[in-house]
């Protein structure tokens, strides 16, 4: 089942649970909008490439539409599709005003040069700048994107609606980007384990931590419950995988990824096959990479939290973390109770949850007018 075919089952799985309307359910289910472009640009040594990017934008009925832009070679429409579906229930999930978007380049960075990255980003900007903006779609980075990418996109964005720092989140601080952004996705999953774990009665401290994903979010994670005294016995990403029973220094494979672009060869641990981290053992299992790596026939025991995300504001650092801290942990009690009043674990918990607020919304609007 591919990740939109995904998607969709939840959501309909939920759509059941709320009870909601045939016609309603399958209006929330069509996107708003999908754009796909073609993006030519030429190559440092003069030659001309093509890459193909994507915008969908699912839903707008409580705000402005919002997502990432991810540059990955597994960008097709059906995942931009399903994951901009998850942010229209992501936004509802943590009660923020925005709806769901999402876009991509089907392109390896690791494989473009920092000005290639820049013209093939000013490209798609330009192909899609009249359908993005502060009250309509706002990108933000994802896999394979970063504070620089959305600095481009602002600046070329800029050239055609003047000076619009707005139009993306997760920019550089000296171009109006929020304090605390670059650690917020990786420290929300870290207060969302906390408030899992609270209602066992446990915390981080002591406990074995799995990390599949070494990028912004993971190694994020990583670092926050290494700094709570959280034991990560294994962390892998597309490099490789290491193990270490007795906890893995962070610190020092933070800069070991640093200085070598790689988690192999890091004396601090044993080597050891990706693919086993799944399922090896620990109390907490935390998958930061690409979706779907978790499903019927690769189960885990240990217990999983829904993937949830939020945007900072622009407040000194420590205020954005309150905030960050605030809304996760009031969007899990959310989640519980829908979970006890639908009878569901916590991933149709977060749907029904998300789904609900997005058909009030819709009907208050008027959506049949």
């Amino acid at each position: 089942m591919n990740a939109l075919a995904a998607t969709s089952r939840n959501f309909r799985n939920a759509a059941r649970l709320l009870g909601l309307d045939s016609k309603l359910e399958k209006s929330l289910l069509i996107p708003f909008r999908e754009i796909k472009v073609e993006c030519t640009i030429p190559k440092d040594d003069g030659t001309l490439v093509s890459y193909v990017g994507f915008r969908v934008q699912h839903d707008n009925a409580r705000g402005p539409m919002k997502g990432g832009i991810r540059y990955h070679p597994e960008v097709d429409p059906d995942e931009v599709n399903a994951l901009a579906q998850l942010m229209t229930w992501k936004t509802a999930v943590a009660d923020i005003p925005y709806g769901g978007a999402k876009g991509g380049i089907g392109c390896t960075p690791r494989d473009l040069s920092k000005s290639e990255l820049e013209r093939l980003t000013r490209v798609f900007t330009q192909k899609i700048h009249d359908l993005i903006g502060i009250h309509t779609d706002v990108p933000a980075p994802d896999m394979g994107t970063n504070a620089q990418t959305m600095a481009w996109i602002l600046d070329e964005y800029s050239k055609f609606h003047g000076h619009s720092p707005a139009v993306v989140t997760g920019k550089p601080i000296d171009l109006g980007g929020s304090l605390g952004r670059e650690a917020a996705t990786g420290r929300g999953v870290v207060f969302a384990t906390e408030a899992l774990l609270a209602e066992y009665g446990k915390s981080i401290n002591g406990l074995k931590f799995a990390i599949q994903g070494f990028g912004n979010v993971g190694s994020w994670a990583a670092r926050l419950i290494h700094e709570r005294g959280g034991k990560i016995v294994v962390v892998s990403d597309v490099t490789g995988a290491v193990k270490n029973h007795n906890g893995i220094d962070i610190p020092e494979l933070l800069k070991h990824k640093e200085t070598t672009g790689s988690l192999l060869n890091f004396n601090g641990g044993d080597a050891m096959d990706p693919n086993e981290l799944l399922v090896h053992e620990c109390d907490v299992l935390i998958p930061c990479a690409l979706g779907g790596v978790l499903n019927r026939y690769r189960p885990h025991p240990n217990k999983l939290i829904p993937h949830l995300n939020i945007q900072g504001f622009m407040w000194d650092e420590e205020k954005v973390n309150a905030e960050l801290q605030r809304y996760m942990t009031r969007a899990f009690h959310n989640i519980k109770n829908m979970c006890k009043t639908h009878d569901c674990n916590l991933r149709m918990g977060a749907f029904t949850l998300g789904v609900n607020r997005v058909a009030r919304a819709t009907l208050l609007r008027g959506w049949e007018a």
